[in-house]
């Protein structure tokens, strides 16, 4: 029990927390972009906005890390699953960015439907983090796990299966192109969800 360390460093917990409500954040506006890209230049300036305040957060995360000398959990855990998050948004942003670049004015269903699979991870990384300062919720957080893992797969078969639909039916090569790369960044954001996911499982196995 995370109990027994005491003196330690409990607000860690707090930026964990504060970190996965910019993925939710992120995540809906990216779900928001892929379902009207005629609304780009304010989205994208908002998953910039979200991305930068994320990055905040894990900066003020790293120096906490720096200056405490008792963490709740392992300083190694706690780097990377703040890291990992980070990824995330970064992820995110790539996405609102190639739309820009590519001058795509148009997506596909499948786009639209990894973009909402990407929104229901992170609301799942959410539910974990704000779970995990107690290890009374070890079954609870390791069932969200376990719902991101699943959800990854569902946008592995997504991934495939646009990507099939894509190479047999676009005979624009410019946007065959530019489709396939929305979609792997689309896929990635599920991956590093589901990397998380593993960090916060290994977390809860240690020390439940």
């Amino acid at each position: 029990m995370f109990s027994r360390l005491m003196p330690r460093e409990e607000r860690f917990f707090d930026l964990f927390a504060e970190h996965a409500e910019q993925l939710v954040l992120g995540a809906s506006e990216l779900k928001a972009l892929l379902g009207n890209v005629a609304d780009l230049p304010n989205r994208q300036r908002n998953i910039s906005t979200i991305e930068h305040t994320a990055d905040k957060i894990t900066q003020q995360t790293m120096q906490m890390l720096h200056q405490t000398f008792i963490t709740p959990l392992d300083r190694d855990e706690i780097h990377q699953l703040i890291t990992r998050m980070d990824d995330i948004l970064d992820l995110m942003e790539d996405v609102s960015q190639c739309m820009f670049l590519y001058d795509i004015h148009q997506v596909t269903v499948e786009a639209e439907q990894l973009a909402g699979i990407c929104l229901e991870c992170t609301q799942r990384v959410k539910e974990a983090v704000n779970q995990l300062s107690d290890m009374g919720n070890a079954r609870a957080i390791l069932n969200n796990c376990s719902i991101i893992d699943r959800l990854e797969g569902d946008a592995d078969h997504v991934m495939r299966s646009a990507m099939a639909k894509l190479f047999r039916e676009e005979p624009d090569t410019r946007q065959l192109f530019k489709m396939k790369e929305i979609y792997q960044l689309l896929e990635s954001v599920t991956d590093r969800c589901q990397d998380v996911a593993n960090i916060i499982e290994g977390i809860v196995l240690e020390n439940a």
